[in-house]
Parts: structure tokens; C-alpha cells; sequence
């Protein structure tokens, strides 16, 4: 586990762990940066002789476990398996927990590429699914077709409409169930949110987003409770080969060190731009966890630490009023994806949610959604002034 292990993790706190967990100085040069161990294969010491565990990098690389080590300290879990992207984490987590002829809830406001996955990809194969509300537990309950459920799936936030989900009773719905709860926390990130430690028992990123931080890589995390279930997850890994490059690794690993500093910036940026919001003629609703009228803000008050960096509102104009907005921004990027220290703005309903547009989980055409950045608050809300302005 590098420089902590698991039970050490819990005697430090987030920023630390951030900065060194799983990464101890090179031991053959004293770097205190983890090298990028740009290397297919390894020398063994004699036949079966493995120099470090190592042999082969899809197997294992030392930059890969670096990060996995890390991610499995910061959100409080047992294992970590880093991956190519985001979506091949999905497809991993559900291909080892489910067979053929499974059953899966999922929530009706989630990511696009979910819904592509299970329904394009995952349903061919065998796999069933129903949707349930993610502010509704009950319903979550209702869902469950018992000994044949075998996960529930959760993001919360949710992508678009930051819907948020009640992990611990949806954990003890699972546990009754004999299903397993894996939440996407990659709109909360570990420093917002511990899902793991409320009773989840998987943890999945897109690490492309607020773990990298900058934009520039691509890539996604799972973490187990289990370590066993962890192992599973990287013995799939290492039999379809979706792994995290190296070079990918490195520069997870170089967001991760600035992650609180960051959220906590994007956190008191948005907070503002809500405030700017909420007050426009222009506006017609603002979905924000951190709004007290949200249906979900007592429970993310309870379950995290801030509310996050992401916006979404509707227009009163429609969705030409929508269109008319994400084109007139100066500093917010017209741009899909979220989580980078620059501002984002797109229309979900035509650019990351346009494979449900013809769906029932379809988002409103007049939605606008707001990755919020680290730039200067008051650039921010004059460049959104701006594109409000008929």
C-alpha cells in the first residue's frame, strides 16, 4: 500500500492522504514525485522470480498502483483498480457483480454514457434494469426483484439535475436485498463525499473529471469495500486489459495532491453563481444541493462535506434561450465534461445526454449545465450576466 496502509489512512486526514498516500520517495532516487514508469515488461530474478511483484504492466505498473493505492486511502475503501476511462470502470464493476439474466436499478437521472451502457451494451448481453428516482428511497426499494437484483446503482450528485441520493438507507436496501450499492461519486469526489464509509460497497469515478482536475487525461477509478471483491475487479482488468497508462496515472495522481484546495474553490465559486442565479428574471429554476429549497439539501448537508461544484438551471425562454446562452459565454467554455479548474457550460439535452434524448430518461431541452471553475468569481458571474442579457 506505499506509504500508508489502510488502517493507517484513517489516522491522517484527507489533504495528507492526497499528497502521499501510496506514494513514498523513489526508492532508487529519492523522487519524491512517483516516476512514470513507462515500461511494458519487467526483469525477473530467475524464473517465477518476480523483482517487486511486477512483470508485465497490463498486470500491474508501479505509477498505476501509485494511484489505486491512493484512491482506495482517500475514499476509505480496501482496494482500488485504476482504469482507461471512466466507462470502462462502469463496464468492469458490472460485468464481474452481474451475469446474464441479473437485474440492476439504476437511476433515472444519471449520466448519458450509463444509460448508453446499460442499455446499448449491457442489455444485448443479458442484463436487466429499472429505473427509480434517486431522491426516492422507496421507490429504490420497490425496484428491487428479490434474488435477482444484484446492484443498485446510484449517482449522487446526479448528472444533470444534481439530484442526491441517500446512500446509508440505500446501502441497508442493498444489504437486505443481498445486492450490492455501487455509487458514482465522481461529482462529490472522496473529499466531499465517503460513500464507502456510509455502507457502500463500490466506489466508481470518472477521473477524467474533478480527480485529474486540469483536463487533460482521461481515465476512471473503481474502489471496493471488499478487498476480495477489489481483486475480482482487477483479475477482469487484467483479462480485458482497460487499464490506466501510466503516463494517465501520473497526472490522476498529480490532481489528486491539489483536490481539496481545488473543490474548496469550486465549492465557493459556485455558491456564488447560485446566489447570481436565483435572483435573474431569466431564470427559471436552479438545481443546486446547496439551495435550501432543494429536495435533497438536508440529506447532502448530512452526507457531505460542501455541495459541490456543479450547476444546472432552466430557462424561462426555452430551450432557444438555452442555446442562446451556452453560445454567448466568454470565459464559461462551451464544452462537454466537467471537474477542470476552468469554467464549463453545455446543454445537456444535445451534447452528454443526447443518447436518451429519444428515452424516458431524457433531460429538459431548456437545461443548462455549469461546471463551475477556479477563475475569478466575479469574471464568472459577469460573463453569465452577460449571456443572460436578451
Amino acid at each position: 500500500m506505499g506509504l500508508f496502509d489502510t488502517s493507517d489512512a484513517r489516522a491522517y486526514d484527507f489533504e495528507t492522504l492526497a499528497i502521499h498516500a501510496g506514494q513514498p520517495a523513489d526508492s532508487a532516487t529519492g523522487a519524491v514525485m512517483t516516476p512514470i514508469f513507462a515500461t511494458s515488461t519487467y526483469k525477473q530474478d530467475g524464473v517465477g522470480g518476480l523483482r517487486g511483484g511486477y512483470e508485465y504492466s497490463r498486470t500491474g505498473n508501479p505509477t498505476r498502483r501509485a494511484l489505486e493505492d491512493c484512491l482506495a486511502a482517500l475514499e476509505q475503501g480496501a482496494r482500488g483498480v485504476a482504469f482507461s476511462s471512466g466507462m470502462a470502470a462502469e463496464d468492469a464493476v458490472l460485468r464481474v457483480v452481474c451475469s446474464p439474466g441479473d437485474h440492476v436499478v439504476i437511476p433515472d437521472d444519471a449520466y448519458g454514457g450509463t444509460f448508453r451502457l446499460f442499455r446499448q451494451v449491457l442489455q444485448p448481453w443479458g442484463l436487466e434494469h429499472t429505473s427509480a428516482s434517486v431522491h426516492d428511497t422507496a421507490a429504490i426499494a420497490a425496484a428491487v426483484r428479490p434474488g435477482r437484483t444484484k446492484v443498485i446503482w446510484v449517482e449522487t450528485p446526479s448528472n444533470p439535475l444534481l439530484g442526491v441520493a441517500d446512500i446509508a438507507a440505500i446501502a441497508q436496501i442493498a444489504k437486505d436485498s443481498g445486492a450490492l450499492l455501487v455509487v458514482d461519486n465522481t461529482f462529490a469526489t472522496p473529499y466531499l463525499q465517503q460513500p464507502i464509509a456510509l455502507g457502500a460497497d463500490i466506489v466508481v469515478h470518472s477521473t477524467t473529471k474533478y480527480a485529474g482536475g486540469h483536463s487533460d487525461v482521461v481515465g476512471g477509478g473503481v474502489v471496493t469495500a471488499s478487498a476480495q471483491l477489489g481483486d475480482a475487479i482487477a483479475t477482469f482488468q487484467n483479462s480485458t486489459g482497460g487499464t490506466a497508462g501510466p503516463f494517465d496515472a501520473y497526472l490522476v495522481l498529480r490532481g489528486l495532491k491539489t483536490l481539496a484546495v481545488r473543490m474548496d474553490r469550486h465549492c465557493d465559486n459556485a455558491e456564488r453563481i447560485v446566489d447570481f442565479l436565483t435572483g435573474h428574471e431569466a431564470v427559471g429554476a436552479v438545481f443546486y444541493p446547496g439551495l435550501a429549497s432543494h429536495p435533497g439539501h438536508g440529506l447532502a448537508a448530512s452526507q457531505m462535506k460542501r455541495f459541490g461544484g456543479m450547476v444546472a438551471f432552466r430557462l424561462r425562454g426555452g430551450h432557444q434561450a438555452a442555446v442562446d446562452v451556452c453560445n454567448k459565454t466568454r470565459i464559461f467554455t462551451l464544452a462537454e465534461s466537467l471537474g477542470g479548474v476552468e469554467s464549463l457550460i453545455e446543454l445537456p439535452a444535445t451534447m452528454t445526454h443526447a443518447s436518451v434524448a429519444d428515452s424516458e430518461f431524457a433531460v429538459p431541452d431548456d437545461l443548462v449545465r455549469l461546471s463551475v471553475g477556479i477563475e475569478s468569481v466575479d469574471d464568472l458571474v459577469d460573463d453569465l450576466r452577460h449571456a443572460l442579457t436578451a
